[in-house]
C-alpha cells in the first residue's frame, strides 16, 4: 500500500461522520451529520461531497479507509441481534456471574453490567475437555441437534458457541457449529476459539457473546457498504481499523467486528503519536472531543499504552468492573460521554451535570435548529463566543443562538437563577472538569504523572476546550494538529495493515514442551500473514510476545520474544534463557525485584503481522503562507480572568506562517473546528503547520 496516491479516510462519529482525501500527499476534508438508521447514507454523501469538490470520483481511489464507533454504539444501545449461547453443561451462567468481583465494595444497590445474552436463550450441552485439550467427557450432538430446533423456535439470529477449555481443543465447538450450520443455514455463528482463544472462562464468553451480538448488523453494514461503492465504480480494497491500531481486511472486520468496539479512537490516538514524534515530545496525553465522547490517551516515547483487555457499556463511568469485558487487541485510553453534544441538566440535588445522555446527530443541540431543545456542551460554547455561528462545519450548519439561550435558560439557568451567559459557563466547567477527572483517574491507574506532559488536542470539540482543560492538569503546553477537526480519520491515514493472532498455551520455562509452542506459533504467524497480504503487497514483519507470570501468580506481563521467534526456537536453550532473562528485567523494572528462584510460565502467546506502514502525509513539506495575517472578524468571547465577555481577534488558520505568534484572548477559526486561546496563553505556529499554546511565564518544550 506505500504507493497509494489517492486515499479516501471515513470516520463515524456519534455525531458527526468525518471525511478525509488525500491526493499526492495533499489533503482535504469534510465533516456531515451521521445518519444514524443508515449510517452508510451519511458516509457516501460526505465523500462525494469531497470527491465532487476535487473533480474525481470513486474509480480514482487506491485505498478506501474506515472506522468507527458503530460497534460500540450498537451493545451500548443494545441495539444488536436477537442472541443465544450455546455452552458446556454446568456453565450455563458464566456471564451473569462474572468473576465474583464488586467494582465498589460497599455500594449495597451496586448496579452489575446487564449480560447481552438473556438466561432464557444460554443453552448447555454435555461434553468436557480439561486444561490441556483431552477429552474428559464426550461431546453429544444430538444435544445440540435439539438446541437448534428451540433456536429456531425462538428466532434467534445470532449465537455464541463458547465450550470450557476451548482455547486448547476446538473440536466440540467446531463440531457444534457445523451442526448448527446444517439446520439454521442463516443463523449467524461466532466461536469462542476463532473469537478470542485464551484462558479466563468468563472474559472469553463475554468478548464472544459480543462478538455475536454485533455481527449480523455490521456484516450486514459492511458489505452493503463495499457492494454500494464498488457499484458506484469503486474497485480498490477496503480497509478497516481495528482497536488495536492496524488496519484488517472487510472480509475480517466482519467476521470480527468486535475487534472494531475502539476503530474510531484508535486512528486518533496513532495521530497524536506521529505528532508527539513531528514535535519531539516524549510524554504526551492525547485529548480527543468529539460530538458525543471526550477520549484521553496516555503516549509515551511515540507509542500508545495497550491493553487486552477492554469494558464496554460501565454501569459506573470510571469504575473498573462495572462493564463488559471484551479481550481484544486495544489501545489503552478512557472514555467518556463528554462531547459538543452531550446534554447538560440539573440533577436532584441541584447540581450542574453533563452527559452521558447525547444529542447525538439526530435531533442534534438546540443550536442546530433542527428540533432539539435540550441545552448541549455546543450551546454552552456558542453562547461563551467560542463558536463561529456562520462557520460552524464549515458553512453547513448555520447556529441559532437564540435557540442555545432559550435551552441553557429552560434547563438551567431558570432552576439556579442564573441568566444564560452563567449557566453556559456552569456547562463548560462542569464537562471540563469531568474531562480533567477522568485524566487524572487514567494516569493514576496506570501510574503515571501527567504534570510534565504536553496535551496534544484534536477532534471537533477538543480545541474549544483544550486550555481550560490544561489549565485544570497543571500542564503548560498544548499543540492543535493540523487537521484537528478531523483527527481519527486523519490517523487512519498514518496506520500499518497489521492483524494479530494470539492463543493460550500453557508453557513452563523448564521441563515444557517448546516443540508444540514452535508449532503453534508457526501456524499463528502464518494466519496473521494471510490476512494482511490480503490486504497489502508490501513486505511483512512478524513479531511476537509471551503472556508471562511467576507461577502461582494471578497477573501476567506481556514480554516480547526475541526477532523471527519461529526460528529463534530452534536454538531452545538460547530461546528459553532470553525469554526469562526479559521477563525478569521486565518484573524488576516494575516491582524493583525479581524472583529468581522461581519458576515462571507463559499463559498465551501472540503473533502479529505488519506490513510497512502505508505512505501518509506526514513526510510531506508543508505549503505554509508568507506575510502577516489579518483577522477575519472578532468575536465575543468569555475571558476567565475578566469573567466577562471580551473582544477578540479571529484568524482563519490557514492564513498563518510559520513561527507566526499571537497572545490570547483569540480564536483560530478553520472549517471543522476553532482553537480558543484564552488569556494567559499564547500561540506560535509550528513549522508543520501545528499550533502550540503555552500558559505565559512558561518555557516552550516543543521542538520547532
Amino acid at each position: 500500500m506505500g504507493g497509494a496516491r489517492t486515499s479516501i479516510s471515513v470516520d463515524i462519529g456519534g455525531t458527526f461522520t468525518d471525511v478525509v482525501l488525500e491526493r499526492n500527499h495533499e489533503r482535504r476534508s469534510t465533516k456531515v451529520l451521521t445518519t444514524h438508521k443508515a449510517p452508510e447514507r451519511g458516509l457516501l454523501d460526505g465523500v462525494n461531497e469531497l470527491l465532487e469538490r476535487e473533480h474525481l470520483s470513486l474509480a480514482d481511489l487506491d485505498l478506501f479507509l474506515h472506522g468507527t464507533t458503530l460497534a460500540t454504539n450498537a451493545i451500548i444501545e443494545r441495539r444488536g441481534a436477537k442472541t443465544a449461547l450455546v455452552t458446556t453443561k454446568g456453565f450455563r451462567d458464566t456471564i451473569e456471574i462474572g468473576n465474583e468481583s464488586r467494582h465498589d465494595q460497599y455500594d449495597i444497590f451496586l448496579k452489575k453490567p446487564v449480560p447481552l445474552v438473556g438466561r432464557a436463550w444460554r443453552h448447555v450441552v454435555a461434553g468436557r475437555v480439561d486444561a490441556k485439550g483431552r477429552v474428559l467427557e464426550p461431546f453429544d450432538p444430538d444435544g445440540v441437534a435439539r438446541i437448534a430446533a428451540r433456536l429456531a423456535g425462538d428466532g434467534i439470529e445470532s449465537v455464541a458457541i463458547s465450550f470450557l477449555h476451548a482455547y486448547a481443543n476446538a473440536s466440540h465447538e467446531l463440531e457444534a457449529r457445523k451442526i448448527l450450520r446444517s439446520r439454521l443455514p442463516q443463523l449467524s455463528i461466532s466461536i469462542s476459539s476463532e473469537v478470542c482463544p485464551e484462558v479466563r472462562e468468563y472474559e472469553r464468553t463475554s468478548t464472544t457473546c459480543a462478538n455475536a451480538y454485533i455481527r449480523p448488523n455490521m456484516s450486514g453494514y459492511l458489505n452493503r457498504l463495499e457492494a454500494e461503492l464498488h457499484r458506484r465504480g469503486m474497485s480498490c480494497p477496503v480497509l478497516l481499523m481495528t482497536s488495536g491500531g492496524g488496519l484488517t481486511t472487510i472480509r475480517q472486520a466482519a467476521e470480527f467486528p468486535i475487534r472494531l468496539v475502539e476503530s474510531g479512537p484508535a486512528g486518533g490516538a496513532i495521530l497524536a503519536a506521529d505528532i508527539a514524534a513531528e514535535c519531539g515530545l516524549d510524554e504526551i496525553l492525547s485529548f480527543d472531543m468529539g460530538g458525543t465522547t471526550a477520549k484521553v490517551c496516555l503516549i509515551d516515547h511515540g507509542k500508545p499504552l495497550k491493553s487486552r483487555t477492554f469494558e464496554v457499556d460501565r454501569a459506573e463511568r470510571f469504575l473498573k468492573g462495572s462493564g463488559l469485558p471484551v479481550r481484544i487487541p486495544v489501545i489503552e485510553m478512557v472514555e467518556i460521554g463528554a462531547g459538543g453534544g452531550s446534554i447538560a441538566h440539573v440533577d436532584t440535588l441541584g447540581r450542574v451535570a453533563v452527559g452521558p445522555q447525547s444529542a447525538s446527530s439526530e435531533p442534534g443541540p438546540a443550536a442546530y435548529g433542527r428540533g432539539g431543545t435540550s441545552p448541549t456542551v455546543s450551546d454552552a460554547d456558542l453562547v461563551l463566543g467560542r463558536l463561529d455561528p456562520d462557520r460552524f462545519a464549515g458553512g453547513s450548519l448555520q447556529l441559532r443562538r437564540d435557540l442555545a439561550e432559550e435551552a441553557l435558560l429552560r434547563h438551567v439557568g431558570r432552576r439556579l437563577d442564573l441568566d444564560a451567559l452563567t449557566a453556559a459557563l456552569a456547562v463548560s466547567e462542569m464537562v471540563e472538569e469531568n474531562m480533567a477527572n477522568a485524566s487524572r483517574v487514567h494516569a493514576a491507574e496506570h501510574g503515571k504523572d501527567l504534570r510534565r506532559r504536553t496535551l496534544v488536542a484534536f477532534g471537533g470539540a477538543a480545541p474549544l476546550h483544550a486550555a481550560r482543560l490544561a489549565s485544570k492538569l497543571n500542564l503548560s503546553t498544548i499543540v492543535i494538529p493540523l487537521g484537528a477537526g478531523v483527527g481519527s480519520a486523519i490517523g487512519f491515514l498514518q496506520a500499518p495493515v497489521a492483524y494479530e493472532v494470539v492463543r493460550s498455551r500453557h508453557l513452563r520455562l523448564t521441563g515444557g514442551d517448546l516443540a508444540d509452542v514452535s508449532r503453534l506459533l508457526a501456524e499463528m504467524e502464518q494466519e496473521a500473514r494471510a490476512v494482511v497480504s490480503a490486504a497489502s503487497s508490501d513486505a511483512v514483519t512478524v513479531k511476537g510476545t509471551a503472556f508471562m507470570r511467576y507461577v502461582g501468580q494471578g497477573h501476567d506481563l506481556q514480554i516480547d520474544l526475541p526477532n523471527d521467534p519461529v526460528a529463534a526456537m530452534k536454538q531452545p536453550e538460547a530461546f528459553l534463557k532470553a525469554l526469562a532473562s526479559a521477563f525478569a528485567d521486565a518484573y524488576r523494572s516494575i516491582f524493583s525485584r525479581s524472583l529468581d528462584s522461581h519458576p515462571v510460565e507463559v499463559l498465551t502467546w501472540t503473533m502479529t503481522a505488519v506490513a510497512a506502514k502505508i505512505e501518509g502525509a506526514r513526510d510531506r513539506p508543508i505549503p505554509l503562507p508568507k506575510g502577516v495575517p489579518k483577522p477575519i472578524g472578532k468575536a465575543r468571547l468569555y475571558d476567565f480572568e475578566d469573567n466577562a465577555l471580551r473582544d477578540a481577534p479571529v484568524f482563519w488558520r490557514s492564513t498563518l506562517p510559520s513561527d507566526f505568534t499571537l497572545s490570547g484572548p483569540a480564536i483560530v477559526a478553520e472549517e471543522e473546528t476553532s482553537t480558543v486561546v484564552p488569556s494567559g496563553f499564547d500561540l506560535k505556529v509550528h513549522p508543520r503547520g501545528h499550533l502550540i499554546l503555552t500558559a505565559r511565564n512558561t518555557t516552550l518544550d516543543v521542538r520547532v
